[in-house]
């Protein structure tokens, strides 16, 4: 590949949303030199002004250009699609990598492969779990799955952005998948929480306390004891999750379960409980586990 040359190793990365300016950030400090891109120039420009080892692109093209590997953060199918066209993908040099860290459809993942495979550009489907607030951190996890060449080639990136990587083989639709899976249980289990901690709240007791007994053994791992003090006591600011991509993830769950002919109880509780969540100016403005005020407001 013939990316510019730099005395650090150099990615490019696009969209610097709250996870995507985390991301950067955590290359930055893992000694890496990152042209980035976004929407909005403001963000790029911010950055930059930061980071010595931040510079901004102009376009996406010259992202590409600059750099041999490509990280993107984007916010969902409709814009990851709608950027990366075949007419953007026929003026790549051959041999670059994409590294897709949106959470989309399995369906928009295949495509999104199938696109750059036309043009010689590898394509990595590599969505991450964990909150935008310690994104910068290294606490991120990172399934990845596509184009065994170019998963070696950005393994060293994706590496430096998080505490693990999964490779989950050849089909970029599996890394979707599992994402998808996980937010869903994560979903679960802020329902679960709510409605333990809005029972123990009726018969009188202090839901703080409550949730320590929960995650001290039975229920020990991070979505309980990250969200748990946040439901109990009502942290729902700083947002590290939108309400509108909780129902967004949700809406993904529904359509890839109804592609595999999968059955889910739970999921239409879920989203009626998110469409009110969103109806609501309020809660519409916090993280997505302030739905659990919907089940409190419902308590007789």
């Amino acid at each position: 590949m013939d990316a510019v040359q730099t005395e650090s190793p150099a990615v490019a990365f696009l969209g610097l949303g709250a996870m995507g300016r985390g991301m950067t950030v955590r290359l930055v400090d893992q000694g890496y030199a990152v042209l980035v891109w976004n929407r909005s120039a403001g963000a790029a420009e911010t950055l930059a002004a930061e980071h010595s080892a931040v510079q901004r692109a102009e376009t996406v093209a010259q992202a590409f250009t600059e750099r041999a590997v490509v990280h993107s953060m984007l916010t969902d199918d409709a814009v990851v699609l709608g950027l990366f066209t075949d007419e953007l993908l026929a003026g790549i040099p051959a041999g670059r990598v994409h590294v897709n860290h949106a959470t989309i459809s399995p369906a928009a993942a295949a495509e999104l492969a199938e696109r750059h495979t036309r043009h010689g550009v590898g394509y990595v489907s590599a969505p991450v779990l964990g909150r935008s607030t310690v994104a910068h951190t290294g606490a991120l996890l990172v399934v990845a799955s596509g184009d065994p060449t170019a998963i070696a080639t950005a393994q060293p990136s994706m590496e430096a952005l998080g505490a693990r990587l999964w490779n989950l083989g050849t089909d970029p639709r599996l890394a979707a998948v599992v994402k998808i899976a996980v937010n869903y249980s994560i979903l679960n289990a802020l329902q679960s929480i709510t409605e333990s901690v809005t029972l123990v709240e009726a018969g009188g007791i202090d839901p703080s306390t409550f949730i320590e007994i929960l995650t001290h053994t039975a229920f020990s791992g991070s979505a309980h004891k990250g969200y748990g003090p946040i439901i109990a006591e009502k942290r729902y600011q700083p947002v590290g999750f939108a309400m509108s991509l909780g129902l967004k993830d949700l809406t993904l769950v529904e359509d890839a379960a109804a592609e595999l002919g999968v059955t889910l109880p739970v999921a239409p509780v879920l989203h009626e409980l998110f469409e009110a969540a969103l109806a609501d100016p309020e809660l519409a403005q916090l993280d997505w586990s302030a739905v659990a005020e919907v089940t409190r407001r419902r308590r007789s």
